[in-house]
Order: C-alpha cells, then sequence, then structure tokens
C-alpha cells in the first residue's frame, strides 16, 4: 500500500478515535434548564446591568469580527496565491535559502504578518475594555504583554516549524505519520509545561494567604477526593477588574488559580462556590479530556492537511511543488485557519457541556444553590457579561453556558433538593 492509501486509512481511524472519545468523555446528557426558566432569571436581573453588559458586548463585536475576516482573508491570500511562498522565500533569502531559515524564519514571518494585521483590531477592542472600565492597564502595559505573547508564541513556533521540516527531510514519504505522533505529543507536553512555564510569564502566582478561607479550600478538596498540589492566587487586577478562577495543569502541575479580583470582589461563600466548580473539573479530569481530545484532533489534523495539502490544483494556487516544502507553509496555515472556522462551534459545544457538569458538581459539592446563583450575578455584573446573549453568537463561540442558564440550573437544583 502507498503512504497515501495509509494516511487515509490513518485518517480514517484517527476520526473514529475522536469520535469515539467525544461520545464517551463528554457528558452530553446535560440539556439546559427550560426556557422559561431562563427568562424568569433574566428578569429577576437588574436591568441596567443587562444594558450595560450588552452593550459593552455590542461595543466588542465589531473588533472581534473585523479581527476574525481580516485574518481570515489574509490567510487566504497568503495560502491560495504565490505572495505567501515568495514571502518565505525572501525571508531565507539573507542565509542562502537554506532550509532551516526558510522553516523556521519564513514561518515566523507568516505568522507575524497575520498578527500585524489584526493588531489594530487588538488595539480596538483594548480601547472598548477601558472605556467600559474593565482594563486597568494602560497602553505600555498592553504593550508589554503583547511583546511577551509574542516572544512565547516565537519560541513555541520555532521550535515546531524546526522540529516539522526536520522530520519532513528526514522521512519525506512518511513525515505525515511522523508528524501527526509529533503533533499529538506536543499537546500532551504543553497541558503539563503550560501552567509550570508560560503563565507566569504573564501574571505572579502566589500561594492564597493561610486563614479560614484557605482552609475551608483545602478541606472541601480533600473532601471532594481531588488532589491538587495548591491553591494558588493570580495578580490579574494589574490587567483586569473582571474576576475568574481555573484549573490548570496535569498530575503534578495541576492548582486551582483565584484571580485576586475575585477574592476583592466576591464574599468567601461565592469564592467556594467558584473553586467548588473548578474541583469539578479536576475531579472529572476535564484537563485529561481536552488534552486527548486535542491530541487525536492534531495527529488527524496533519494527516488531513497531507491528504489535502497534496491536491495538486491547490499547489498550484499556492505556486508550490509539495505541500511538505517549507514553502508552502503559507497553504499549511490557509487550511489550519479554514479548519479552525469550522471546528469553533463545535469546541464551544463541547466546553458547554463539561462547564455544565462543573455547575452541577459545584452545587452538589457545596449543597448551597442560592451562594450559586449570586456567584452568577456577580460574574455576570463585574465581568460585564451579556447574560442571555444572541443565539447565533452564543452557538458560534459560547465556551459557558450563559448566565441566565446557570442561574436557572441553580433554581432547579433547589427545587430538587428542596432547598
Amino acid at each position: 500500500m502507498t503512504p497515501r492509501g495509509w494516511a487515509v486509512l490513518t485518517l480514517a481511524g484517527l476520526v473514529v478515535a475522536l469520535v469515539v472519545a467525544g461520545a464517551v468523555l463528554i457528558p452530553w446528557g446535560r440539556p439546559p434548564a427550560p426556557r422559561v426558566d431562563q427568562l424568569a432569571a433574566l428578569r429577576s436581573l437588574p436591568v441596567e446591568q443587562v444594558t450595560r453588559g450588552r452593550a459593552f458586548h455590542g461595543a466588542l463585536r465589531p473588533a472581534a469580527w473585523s479581527a476574525l475576516a481580516v485574518g481570515l482573508l489574509v490567510a487566504l491570500v497568503l495560502g491560495f496565491t504565490p505572495l505567501g511562498s515568495r514571502l518565505v522565500e525572501l525571508a531565507g533569502r539573507p542565509f542562502g535559502d537554506h532550509w532551516i531559515a526558510q522553516a523556521v524564519l519564513g514561518g515566523l514571518a507568516v505568522l507575524l504578518l497575520a498578527d500585524l494585521v489584526t493588531l489594530p483590531f487588538a488595539a480596538w477592542r483594548q480601547t472598548v475594555l477601558v472605556r467600559y472600565g474593565l482594563s486597568t492597564q494602560g497602553w505600555s502595559g498592553w504593550a508589554v504583554d503583547l511583546v511577551k505573547s509574542y516572544a512565547v508564541s516565537a519560541i513555541i513556533g520555532a521550535l515546531v516549524l524546526l522540529g516539522f521540516y526536520a522530520v519532513v527531510r528526514l522521512a519525506p514519504r512518511w513525515w505525515w505519520a511522523l508528524g501527526a505522533a509529533g503533533a499529538a505529543l506536543l499537546v500532551v507536553l504543553l497541558s503539563f509545561v503550560l501552567p509550570v512555564l508560560v503563565e507566569p510569564v504573564f501574571n505572579k502566582f502566589t500561594p492564597m494567604e493561610p486563614g479560614p478561607l484557605r482552609a475551608e479550600l483545602v478541606a472541601l478538596a480533600e473532601r471532594d477526593g481531588v488532589p491538587v498540589r495548591d491553591v494558588l492566587v493570580a495578580d490579574a487586577s494589574r490587567r483586569t477588574r473582571a474576576v475568574n478562577a481555573y484549573v490548570s495543569g496535569l498530575g503534578p502541575t495541576r492548582r486551582v488559580v483565584v484571580y485576586d479580583t475575585l477574592l476583592r470582589e466576591a464574599t468567601p461563600e461565592e469564592v467556594t462556590s467558584v473553586v467548588a466548580h473548578e474541583l469539578g473539573h479536576a475531579r472529572d479530569r476535564d484537563v485529561w479530556t481536552g488534552t486527548v481530545l486535542g491530541a487525536l484532533g492534531a495527529a488527524a489534523a496533519v494527516v488531513a492537511l497531507f491528504l489535502i495539502g497534496s491536491w495538486p490544483p491547490l499547489l498550484r494556487l499556492a505556486g508550490v511543488d509539495g505541500i511538505a516544502q517549507p514553502r508552502a507553509f503559507p497553504l499549511l496555515i490557509a487550511l489550519v485557519t479554514i479548519a479552525g472556522l469550522v471546528a469553533t462551534p463545535v469546541q464551544a459545544l463541547v466546553s458547554r457541556q463539561v462547564e455544565a457538569r462543573a455547575d452541577a458538581h459545584a452545587l452538589a459539592l457545596t449543597g448551597d444553590p442560592a451562594t450559586f446563583e449570586a456567584m452568577q450575578r456577580r460574574l455576570a455584573g463585574v465581568n460585564l457579561a451579556d447574560p442571555d446573549p444572541p443565539r447565533w453568537e452564543y452557538l458560534w463561540s459560547a465556551s459557558h453556558p450563559s448566565t441566565v442558564e446557570r442561574m436557572a440550573a441553580a433554581r432547579a437544583y433547589a427545587r430538587g433538593s428542596g432547598r
């Protein structure tokens, strides 16, 4: 059998594995609360809070959708015309068109160009955040974080590009197989490494101060049977007034992170409710679930790129001879961008199901639906959430249930438990 035939079989196997893993690991049997309960929850929120949240998101939308459209356009132009391959050649020319220079410098040049053309829209978004009082950063702080982001992306990107094209040269007929395995391994590796090496670049993390709240959170984790390395506080207030908490890492790197803004804005009971939600992610191994699905998806994407990218009409449009050439990297980016757009609503749906399960876990663990609902009100108010976003936007990109869904779920739990 030819390498292409093996690639077809491998892709079919990876897709089946991805579907099976998604069916088994994702809690699909969690329908949202009835719409009538959601509307009742919406009516209970202060009108001015709802109005301000909707105005805020209305102000953000033009920048977000413009960035999406311009980014897509640039990716298509660079990938489906010879312009992208010429840019890669130009980056490698001072180094004698060496393949490493084309692969690393050319690839980074393409990625940087895509970032730069959408930079005005990122600045536009920042002006909206400042105008509505959600951002606490000046332009200098914003620029420093932006440069840090570019630097981290460049380091990771350079290593990935070098490794990928080295594999292509070592195994020109079977690079897709080694690349798929490498992509899956990279996803797993980043799940361990990002919390330890990358997150501290953007925030300072300190252990939560000893006291009644920390003791309650540690006891809550022990009661839940969740091994957590530590409960950390992130200095999020240096850039935002938004409140949040999250769980990250795997095994020895797993930790619950609480924003310092959450400690400032919320009551201890509400903080406990949020951490209970995060413990739900840890107990149900949601980071592992995301890692497994991400690894399978990344491996499938590499094989699919090999098959689709070898189509002669696409190669002629891009002005390259083969998809594995460094000059064809813009074509790869164009195909990945299109695939990302198609996958966005699916990823959002998966995320909402996982978050809904964590909400249910928090309610069961604390047995306090009133505090859970109060926390959702506070989250929506401080973070300027649209408590009931437009349906099309919700289905397209919402990673969490809406505020009214979460409030209605708390009320349903209260009715079911007699509270």
